[in-house]
């Protein structure tokens, strides 16, 4: 009958000692999902880089870009023609936008059709024998990414995209 009692006694701090364990196992889970939104967590108010009321550095220069990344896709890819020396070529690009916040990421999916137009008359412009070449792919990245800012800069009154990123590019 002794046994009975001891054997009923260590069952019962048994079950006491699993629950002990899953308390302290959730704790920690919900400790560490804390930990993980708030280091990961950003502050979406944070002005875009190159915009109005930037942030600078103590020399003047632009600071590092702040707040969270979103990649707008254009949902088609640009085909056009370029005229080049022997002759003319159809191009397409497969474009993403990079912008800074939720403010511009709205802005961004906002103007689309602002977007595209303007994107499609930078290429449209382009030489067939330029984008043979990785600097000349680059060169027309980079002024698609400064008449997208200058237009958007008109409409909204600031720097909306971060970066233009051309995700597909063919040219036959």
């Amino acid at each position: 009958m002794a046994d009975d009692n001891e054997l009923k006694i260590a069952e019962g701090s048994g079950k006491k000692k699993l629950l002990i364990m899953i308390g302290a196992s959730v704790a920690i889970l919900l400790i560490a999902v804390v930990a993980v939104l708030f280091f990961f967590s950003s502050d979406d108010s944070m002005p875009s880089a190159g915009g109005p009321g930037a942030v600078t550095s103590a020399d003047g220069t632009p600071a590092a870009p702040t707040g969270t990344a979103y990649y707008v896709p254009l949902p088609r890819p640009f085909i056009f023609n370029v005229p080049g020396s022997t002759r003319d070529r159809l191009v397409q690009i497969r474009v993403q936008l990079l912008v800074r916040g939720s403010n511009n990421d709205t802005l961004a999916k906002r103007h689309i059709p602002l977007i595209e137009g303007t994107l499609l008359q930078t290429f449209s412009s382009a030489n067939a024998d330029d984008l043979v070449t990785a600097a000349g792919k680059e060169s027309l990245r980079n002024k698609a990414l400064s008449d997208l800012q200058q237009e958007l800069l008109k409409v909204t009154g600031t720097v909306v995209v971060e970066e233009v990123l051309f995700t597909g590019f063919v040219m036959q």
